[in-house]
């Protein structure tokens, strides 16, 4: 039965700011201490899912998390009523901000997903990710899975796995580091990593952490019983992880059997390549040389951050692009010799997200992709399936519930926690999710 790739984005939060929490992203840190438009940032995102729907596609939706998340903060030892905690953790605003983040919003980190027919037991899996690497998404895995049981809740078709344990030794950053290629004979999944969770001799990074570590990878391929021989973990390049490619998705993206990377995505890329070619036999390898475009000018277009679709009755692939990408000339005249007709990728999409990007994440970490038989599809809760009624909701709720400015110090409001959560519980019934946040459930540390 064939595949299909829907793709489910996040709903950016209602606290969507710029805390500049994410050391070794560098537009997150550069973007320290601005105003955000959390009602901007929703509103970009739901114009990027209507187009993907527009052309056809599955897109499917993922509800932000409860922020401020006044148990964790609990856990640190703020104590009183929910709007006290939040007045006593605003006088220590790394914990406050660590709390309130809206990184959820960026879903290539919420899981890592196998289809049923690469699966050994026939259903689709999904395992969380820990994203152990940083406090302020650590605090993201519960909460994840929870969303994904709302979302698919057949337990006979779909399998959501427990978060990986382990401490940073065994941190997980999702699909951000994950790819699925079509080989011959079924899937082939590709695993980058940036480190071994043990001292193992090999080159590591020297300014930026690397976050995904191997034995992670190699966890997930196991537990969603995958064939071992149409797995392939490969190693990022350390330099190019301290030039600010912290996952793999800001240096290469595939789709089907087209892999776009740059020259310097991965340690000894000719072997990687060599033993994907073994797995793809037509696998089209676009490698991207530093002299067309630099590590630095991937970065800060986030070119490689793209999403690579196939739109029905369309020759070639979608390139789902930043708007970015044609702000910086190198990028802009590489992508007008990449794309064409009769070109594996024949058309490109340019998107604004800027409100996302400004945080460090493109139209690639704005969504999960989950590849599903059309059955599958029909047992997914489909009120987190996009239609243009649907549509037409999510842009009224935020218009309704969002704030047009948030300054990092606008965390410490009371109000916003009540506004957070008011949203919440609306969207939790336009979306048919029921009790899914710790307020609904009168949850407590």
């Amino acid at each position: 039965m064939p595949l299909l790739e829907v793709n489910f984005d996040g709903l950016v939060g209602p606290t969507h700011s710029y805390a500049g929490l994410s050391y070794g992203n560098i537009a997150s840190t550069k973007s320290t201490q601005a105003l955000s438009s959390p009602k901007q940032a929703a509103l970009q995102g739901l114009a990027k899912m209507k187009a993907l729907l527009d052309m056809g596609l599955v897109q499917g939706v993922l509800p932000p998390q409860e922020r401020p998340d006044v148990i964790a903060l609990r856990r640190f030892g703020f104590a009183g009523s929910d709007e006290e905690v939040i007045g006593h953790a605003a006088q220590h605003p790394p914990l406050l901000a660590l709390c309130s983040s809206a990184s959820a919003m960026w879903t290539a980190n919420a899981a890592t997903v196998a289809p049923s027919l690469d699966a050994a037991d026939g259903r689709v899996h999904f395992t969380p990710a820990n994203l152990l690497a940083k406090a302020h998404r650590a605090i993201e895995a519960d909460a994840t899975r929870r969303a994904l049981s709302a979302i698919f809740c057949d337990t006979e078709r779909f399998f959501i796995h427990e978060p990986l344990p382990g401490g940073t030794s065994f941190g997980d950053e999702g699909a951000a580091n994950h790819t699925r290629l079509q080989g011959s004979d079924g899937g082939v999944h590709v695993f980058a990593y940036g480190r071994s969770a043990f001292d193992d001799g090999s080159p590591a990074p020297q300014k930026f952490p690397a976050r995904q570590t191997l034995e992670a990878s190699q966890s997930v391929a196991r537990l969603h019983a995958l064939d071992p021989t149409r797995v392939l973990f490969v190693q990022q390049r350390p330099e190019t992880i301290d030039a600010g490619v912290f996952h793999n998705d800001v240096i290469a993206v595939g789709h089907h059997n087209v892999l776009l990377l740059h020259e310097r995505a991965f340690v000894d890329q000719s072997r990687v390549l060599n033993a994907l070619r073994v797995l793809v036999p037509d696998l089209v390898a676009i490698e991207v040389s530093e002299k067309d475009v630099t590590v630095d000018e991937a970065v800060r277009s986030y070119l490689f951050n793209s999403q690579l679709v196939r739109v029905p009755n369309q020759q070639g692939l979608t390139l789902v692009a930043p708007a970015e990408c044609q702000d910086i000339p190198a990028v802009r005249d590489f992508l007008s010799g990449l794309i064409g007709e009769g070109k594996p990728i024949s058309n490109m999409q340019a998107f604004d997200l800027r409100q996302s990007m400004r945080n460090g994440g493109g139209p690639a970490c704005l969504r999960l992709r989950v590849p599903l038989t059309q059955d599958e599809i029909s047992a997914v809760n489909q009120a987190c399936l996009l239609t243009e009624e649907r549509y037409v909701q999510l842009v009224n709720w935020v218009h309704k519930h969002y704030r047009e400015e948030l300054a990092p110090s606008d965390l410490a409001d009371p109000a916003l926690l009540r506004e957070s959560r008011q949203a919440l519980d609306e969207l939790t019934q336009i979306l048919h999710l029921g009790s899914l946040y710790s307020f609904q459930m009168n949850e407590t540390a």
